[in-house]
């Protein structure tokens, strides 16, 4: 009798399939940091420009002399690009892989436990990965300037966020983010082995909690600006 062979196939998608979710989890929550961090620092703009500025001076020349001006920033920048592009692959990996494992498409009752988030997260992470090269272009490279030149940080902060679509288009993403961080943080637990029925409702809280503090504080700089509340 010829030997049974597709044992170690199915084991081995299986591996890929959990190192896969590993990684986006991994790379979740270094985002999840990288935001809250991201979006101290937009709320120097509410204590003054010249605060606002000394931070972003301060971005630019961390490391130095030992890496040269920007060399830290851009060292940041390239390690977040790298995993974006491993999130958003896992992702595409993941989404294939379940597709294949339906086989046909089929009427699937949502379920009780899922929520608004975790329905959404696919569309909610394209709309966040256009929104990030969007928002690169725009304060990064500077190749898309409706307000023009500047010439401070602050003073370019200031002066897109009068414009309402540019306002517009903040608002949605925030909200597409903390949509996905509310769903994406109690995931990447559940990823990384670190969820029990005990900790399980404290997680899920600990995910709308930081959604909620990341999409109201990456908000409220660009809505008081736009409504003339910043000097």
């Amino acid at each position: 009798m010829a030997p049974h062979t597709s044992a170690p196939a199915k084991r081995s998608a299986t591996t890929t399939t959990i190192w896969n979710k590993i990684l986006m989890a991994v790379s979740g929550l270094v985002f999840i940091g990288f935001v809250i961090a991201h979006m101290l620092g937009n709320l120097k703009i509410l204590q003054s420009h010249e605060a606002f500025d000394s931070y972003a001076h301060h971005l630019r020349t961390m490391g130095e002399p030992i890496l040269p001006h920007e060399g830290a920033l851009w060292l940041v920048r390239i390690v977040l690009l790298l995993l974006l592009l491993a999130h958003v692959v896992m992702a595409l990996r993941l989404m294939g892989r379940a597709q294949k494992a339906r086989g046909t498409r089929y009427a699937v009752k949502k379920s009780l436990t899922s929520t608004l988030s975790s329905r959404t997260m696919r569309w909610g992470g394209i709309a966040l990965l256009l929104f990030i090269i969007f928002h690169l272009l725009h304060f990064t490279t500077k190749t898309i300037e409706p307000a023009g030149g500047f010439a401070s940080p602050a003073q370019m902060y200031v002066e897109n966020f009068e414009i309402w679509w540019v306002v517009l288009i903040y608002v949605l993403a925030m909200i597409a983010l903390g949509m996905h961080i509310h769903h994406g943080f109690f995931s990447s637990m559940q990823t990384l082995g670190l969820t029990s029925a005990k900790n399980t409702p404290a997680l899920r809280t600990v995910g709308a909690l930081l959604a909620a503090v990341v999409v109201v504080g990456f908000l409220v700089p660009p809505v008081a600006v736009f409504f003339d509340l910043v000097n």
